[in-house]
This record gives structure tokens, sequence and C-alpha cells, in this order.
């Protein structure tokens, strides 16, 4: 049983790019989907594939290449199921410091800063990546 599988996605993502890896294959939810899906659109990993039936689902990502090497990604994790940390959206600029991104759950879906920001809604911070 995973007790975080927030990081347990983000920490096998790091580790597969640290091993040279080029895909993952991860258990299925929906929010692990849709935070997938915003490292995609900030070209963080290359493609997420929904594979399998009902409840034995599972989410294959392909990590980014650089040339013929898998491209690094540096992850610092900020809520855990025992503390989790909330921002307000005017305190999104501070936090960010303009380095990497900071992936935010909204009341609207998962959120880069930049959009939360630009959408002035604050929320939980998942992690931040570099």
């Amino acid at each position: 049983m995973i007790s975080d599988p927030i990081s347990d996605l983000l920490i096998r993502i790091k580790n597969a790019a640290l091993a040279k890896k080029k895909n993952v294959l991860v258990p299925y939810s929906c929010f692990k989907e849709n935070l997938a899906k915003v490292l995609k659109a900030e070209k963080l990993i290359e493609n997420v594939e929904v594979s399998g039936e009902k409840s034995k689902k599972d989410l294959l990502i392909s990590l980014l290449e650089e040339g013929t090497k898998i491209k690094p990604i540096t992850v610092k994790l900020f809520s855990k199921p025992g503390k989790r940390v909330y921002l307000k959206a005017k305190n999104i600029a501070v936090f960010r410091r303009g380095r990497g991104i900071t992936i935010i759950s909204t009341p609207k879906g998962l959120m880069t800063d930049k959009e939360a920001l630009k959408a002035r809604m604050g929320g939980e911070v998942i992690c931040k990546i570099i």
C-alpha cells in the first residue's frame, strides 16, 4: 500500500530519468493522469497513455529525450498526507521566485503557478519541478 500516491508518481518519474529509462508504468488514478497531462503541457514529459481496463488501469509515461539522453528533472514535494500546504492567490508570485514550475491544485483543477496567478486562484501546493 502506498501512503502518498502523488509523491510516488513524481519520484518514479525522477528515478526513471536518473536510471535513463524511457518509460514509466504507474498505477492509474484520475489525479495522476491530470498531473501527467500538466507535465506534458509544460514539456517535462513526452507522452501519457492509459492502458488496461476498469480497475486494472495503468499510466504509461514516456520521458522526454534531449538528443540521446533522457532529460533529468528535480522534484521538490510540498504537500504530504500529514501536512498539507495551501497558498493564497496573492502569495503565488512571492512563492515561485521565477525558477521552475509549481503545480497547484485549485478548485478548477490542476494548474501551474503562472495559470493560477493569471486566474487569481489559490489552492494546495503539490510540488515544484525544476
